[in-house]
Parts: structure tokens; sequence; C-alpha cells
């Protein structure tokens, strides 16, 4: 495992906590890190179509 820090934006890191309650509701206890892996491995199981669209929709965050 690598440890990495980043910024994302509030209401996607809320997401997080709501995506967390998701998981909880369904009986799948899961940690953010974790809900982050999942993330890649959707975005990388797409087709470029889909990849293309899903980070068209995320704004540039400030660096």
């Amino acid at each position: 495992m690598v440890r990495d820090s980043f910024i994302i934006p509030k209401l996607e890191y809320l997401m997080l906590d709501a995506l967390k309650l998701r998981a909880d509701a369904l009986g799948k206890s899961i940690k953010k890190s974790e809900l982050v892996r999942a993330g890649i491995k959707a975005l990388a199981a797409m087709p470029d179509s889909q990849f293309l669209a899903a980070i068209k929709a995320v704004a540039p965050g400030k660096n």
C-alpha cells in the first residue's frame, strides 16, 4: 500500500460519507480509502467514452 494525500471539494468529501452509509445499509462496512479504490477500479473498467464523460464531469481542482 502507498500512503498519499489530496484535496477534494467538500461536496465530494460529503459524498464519500453518503456512500459509506449506503454501503452500511447494504451490510458492507467500507473505509473511505476503499471507496476511492473502488472508484478507480470502476473508472479503469469503463470504455473510453464513459471514462471521458466521467472525467469531464469533475471540475478542475485548485492547486
